[in-house]
């Protein structure tokens, strides 16, 4: 209805071109200079086929449309996928030769458009089959970690940035560490006629990536960059992500919802056996966790069972999901 044509060819997926090296090849993606999404809208989708390639995945993102910070639109910054998405994968034994590589960082430039970051994905293992999960005790937060990082900006933000959320997260806990990451604002064509070799600086600004883990090994993250409009100061960041994360923590579950629908659609991909994952009834009742659920079952997929929890968590609900034992065909691995 739309008028999007979509052309398929069923096939293997095959992971990074063949080449010399432990990982292969590098797969290069440019990003347009108009793309308003960041980087992480196209990573986190791709770390769920890695897995299941035939060969180990190298691919590199650059552009000018490449945003490695938080955005307006939603999505998370790369150092929430690095810290709070890729450590999941562990639980479904996926865990050896993942790495994900910040090159060259960037905010969202005017208008929120691309900022000209680069990021490189290693997803170096693969199996035949995820493991079935059972995560049903979030246990209790006992350290947060974070990143403060600013590009093409003064560093004294990023000071600010930590002194603030530090001050709403203390009373927590003791275990809290940020580290600061500093970095100069990418160069990108100026278009200039009077100045052809002409550059200007992009993607200026600066953000606050937060995490939260659990004495389970639960994971709990928080993501605020500045507005591309400019205008937030460095103390509302701060203050923003650090009441963000309780929030997160306060909805319960054993898994955040940012991180849901990776879990999600690993366990309905496992093995022909009952998964259980405890998540909160806000988290459950998203709108695209609702659509998730509806789209598995329309490609064939099993659908899930709810019960409530017997610990008396009131605000938690127990998913029960049948894995269809969808694999990998490339590769007869375990």
């Amino acid at each position: 209805m739309t008028g999007t044509i979509v052309n398929y060819r069923p096939g293997l997926i095959t992971g990074s071109a063949q080449g010399s090296g432990a990982h292969g090849g590098v797969i290069r993606h440019e990003v347009p200079a108009a793309c308003t999404r960041g980087v992480s809208y196209f990573l986190i989708p791709l770390c769920l086929l890695a897995p299941f390639s035939k060969a180990p995945m190298n691919v590199l993102f650059s552009g000018q449309g490449v945003i490695t910070s938080a955005t307006p639109a939603g999505d998370i910054s790369v150092d929430s996928v690095r810290t709070a998405i890729l450590p999941l994968y562990a639980k479904f034994g996926i865990l050896k030769d993942i790495e994900l590589r910040i090159l060259r960082r960037s905010n969202p430039g005017t208008r929120g458009k691309g900022g000209a970051g680069e990021v490189q994905l290693v997803f170096g293992h693969q199996v035949r089959l995820p493991k079935t999960l059972h995560l049903l005790n979030p246990g209790r937060v006992k350290r947060i970690r974070g990143v403060a990082y600013c590009t093409g900006v003064p560093q004294s933000n990023n000071a600010r940035m930590i002194e603030a959320a530090r001050g709403i997260l203390n009373p927590m806990g003791a275990d809290i560490y940020v580290f600061s990451d500093i970095s100069s604002a990418p160069l990108i064509p100026s278009n200039d006629k009077a100045n052809p070799n002409g550059k200007t600086k992009t993607g200026l600004g600066f953000g606050l990536s937060l995490v939260a883990e659990s004495s389970t090994g639960c994971l709990y993250s928080a993501d605020v960059a500045s507005p591309p409009s400019g205008g937030a100061p460095p103390e509302d960041i701060g203050q923003q992500c650090a009441h963000q994360l309780l929030e997160a923590v306060a909805a319960g579950g054993a898994v955040s919802l940012v991180a849901a629908p990776t879990i999600l659609t690993l366990m309905s991909m496992s093995s022909e056996d009952v998964g259980r994952v405890q998540l909160g009834k806000d988290v459950l009742s998203a709108d695209h966790i609702i659509d998730l659920g509806r789209d598995m079952k329309a490609l064939g997929l099993n659908s899930w069972g709810f019960r409530e929890t017997t610990t008396g968590q009131d605000n938690d609900i127990v998913v029960s999901i049948v894995g269809k034992g969808v694999g990998n065909v490339g590769r007869k691995i375990a």
